[in-house]
């Protein structure tokens, strides 16, 4: 193989590795603005791998968590049958998903420098070749076990969907109306759980602070507000920002409708899962320079659920934000 050949074909191997690499980058910005990622983080208890039943703020289905401490295998859970593992299951497909994908990595290669599907990993000798084929493995890996997990995870169950003739209210924001916003029982059977006024209200209260604390990265507020496991993830994901420089702004919290999801009592604690149609502005700023990297003064509408956690005697703090699919 000629020196041209070969430079002309690592340039096509570096294109195919970006081309695969840079949606997932983008992805990951795009998610990461907002407290919580855009993504679904927390614990519901018992009911962590159970969807909350529709409301008329969020009629769509919440999202599987992303990050929970709560196991699938855990006492009380309602789960599906776990995926299995050795050599065909597993978070990666088991080793028959490795080698599948180091054959699909050095194939696409062969076929690449010309050599055919099976013989890139012969012909391809150089230093540089070696580190841009495992790259793309380790990229073909990666997928495959986001793939393998999202078809492995426990399936939700449907809740009821909201129905007008349930006897139930609900109200909107404005100048009237109860809670700032809130439903009543927006969804679901009547929960034994009671729900007054004034928890609505803390939820709204709560929505505007942990935004407040997020953006002023406050740490300490966070760990009053939201419980052990949430704050972590939000340090996490504040310590990810200053490795990278940038801090994120968000600004002009203002709900617009909420429902009641569902509430319950269990291990001597409340439970309320809420959903919630905000506005809101949210911005990237470098730190150094100040410059906007992303986002905007704009204001923009988000629909999320939230559940709220309650230990007697204690306040209400955030336990799980999920996505609406």
């Amino acid at each position: 193989m000629s020196f041209m050949q070969r430079k002309s074909g690592l340039l096509k191997a570096m294109a195919v590795a970006l081309s695969l690499a840079l949606p997932t980058v983008l992805a990951v910005s795009a998610a990461d603005a907002r407290i919580g990622g855009g993504s679904s983080s927390g614990s519901r208890g018992t009911r962590t791998f159970s969807a909350p039943p529709p409301t008329s703020t969020a009629p769509g289905s919440a999202s599987q968590f992303n990050r929970t401490m709560t196991q699938p295998g855990q006492p009380g859970m309602n789960t599906a049958a776990p995926a299995r593992g050795g050599l065909f299951g597993g978070r990666a497909g088991g080793l028959l998903g490795g080698l599948a994908a180091g054959f699909l990595g050095a194939g696409l290669f062969g076929m690449l420098f010309g050599g055919g599907l099976f013989s890139g990993l012969g012909g391809f000798a150089s230093i540089i070749g070696l580190i841009l084929q495992v790259l793309l493995v380790v990229l073909v890996v990666r997928f495959a076990m986001a793939w393998w997990q999202r078809r492995n995870q426990p399936a939700y169950a449907a809740g009821p969907t909201p129905s007008s003739t349930d006897g139930q209210q609900s109200f909107r924001s404005g100048l009237s109306g109860l809670g700032g916003g809130f439903g009543g029982f927006g969804g679901g059977s009547q929960p034994p759980l009671q729900i007054q006024p004034a928890d609505y209200e803390a939820f709204e209260r709560l929505l505007g602070d942990i935004q407040s604390a997020w953006s002023s990265e406050d740490v300490g507020r966070l760990r009053l507000l939201s419980t052990p496991e949430m704050a972590s993830y939000f340090e996490r994901d504040l310590e990810q920002n200053q490795a990278r420089g940038v801090v994120n702004k968000v600004t002009g919290v203002k709900l617009l409708q909420g429902d009641l999801a569902e509430s319950w009592r269990e291990n001597g604690a409340d439970y309320a899962t809420v959903a919630m149609r905000f506005t809101l502005a949210d911005k990237t700023i470098e730190r150094a320079s100040g410059r906007v990297v992303d986002g905007s003064d704009q204001p923009q509408e988000v629909t999320e659920i939230w559940t709220f956690l309650r230990h007697p005697g204690a306040e209400w703090q955030l336990s799980a934000i999920q996505q609406v699919g």
